[in-house]
């Protein structure tokens, strides 16, 4: 990067100089992995030494938190694609259902938000709108932190869940289904075109919580971008002027990734997927009830641990469909 010339082509420098960041990051990873087992086998040889079962438990924790690194660094070796190291734009929609699926939405977050907290990645609620009775028909968050949309990307489908409705005075076991959809962000760098004429900007007052000031300001803005249809809503800032530029971020990533998948022919149209959310589409199953299980109908895999998975534990079910992806 210091050879004379370097910079004469500033568009092959940046991709030089993020290449080697990439290369950084991930020897940066190594070496943190090289001194935690160096760490635990001295842990264990003292244990040993001094039979002291006293330190068993935490030497346990800290073989399944370095178990789980280490099966993260493993499927980080499998994206390498331009847009893998990008940040991420999660969508979760309730599927048909009402109530019982608008629950299952907003438990998908809660999911996500763990998951997110658990990688140390940051998560921030772009729009929300909440069901009548409970839960959220849609929700828009970003994620940023190294490969957050290579990663999440694995999550992109139907999710279904089975179990017992708590909103049935019957107690009668329901299926609900909600769709979650992966969008990388945008580099400030990349060329998006947006025509002015092509997008109808739309106005509104804020929902939910926020005080008197939500109520009675007119700070939320929607974007209908009219040849896609693509709408993005957003409404987590107080001021105007914050959510037309967020707004217009969201709606970039997205017009972006249309036009990545139609090139590359390798998904529907994004929208047109959305269609269905509904049975015989879904990637992964959580059944609650008659019995406790978690599978993933890509790849196998599967967890009889529910509790944890849905408490942000995702590390084993995005390795399988990374690796599945990969081969």
């Amino acid at each position: 990067m210091v050879a004379p010339g370097f910079w004469d082509d500033p568009k092959s420098a940046q991709a030089s100089a993020q290449e080697r960041t990439g290369i950084e990051e991930r020897l940066d990873v190594w070496r943190r992995l090289e001194d935690s087992a160096s760490e635990l086998s001295l842990l264990l040889e003292l244990a040993l030494e001094e039979s002291d079962e006293s330190q068993c438990d935490d030497i346990q924790k800290r073989v399944e938190s370095f178990s789980g690194e280490l099966e993260l660094y493993e499927a980080r070796r499998t994206l390498s694609g331009p847009l893998d190291r990008n940040d991420a734009i999660v969508d979760i929609h309730a599927g048909a259902g009402g109530t019982e699926s608008q629950d299952w939405a907003e438990m998908l977050l809660r999911m996500y938000l763990r998951y997110v907290d658990r990688r140390g990645f940051a998560a921030r609620i772009v729009d929300r709108l909440d069901g009548e009775e409970a839960g959220l028909k849609s929700v828009t968050f970003t994620v940023g932190g190294p490969y957050a949309y290579g990663l999440l990307q694995a999550e992109a489908g139907i999710h279904r869940l089975v179990r017992i409705s708590p909103f049935d005075s019957q107690s009668r076991r329901h299926t609900s289904f909600a769709s979650v959809f992966v969008t990388p962000e945008v580099a400030d760098d990349i060329v998006v075109e947006l025509n002015e004429k092509d997008i109808r900007v739309d106005i509104y007052r804020s929902s939910g919580a926020g005080g008197q000031h939500v109520n009675k300001t007119s700070s939320a803005v929607r974007l209908t971008h009219i040849p896609t249809g693509i709408v993005v809503q957003c409404q987590d800032e107080r001021s105007q002027h914050r959510n037309r530029d967020l707004a217009y971020k969201v709606l970039k990533a997205r017009i972006y990734k249309l036009e990545l998948d139609k090139r590359a022919k390798d998904l529907k149209d994004t929208h047109d997927s959305k269609k269905d959310i509904a049975w015989g589409s879904q990637i992964r199953s959580y059944t609650l009830q008659p019995y406790r299980l978690i599978k993933d109908h890509r790849t196998g895999y599967e967890s009889g641990n529910v509790d944890a998975v849905l408490d942000g534990s995702l590390d084993g079910f995005i390795k399988a469909a990374l690796l599945w992806k990969a081969e």
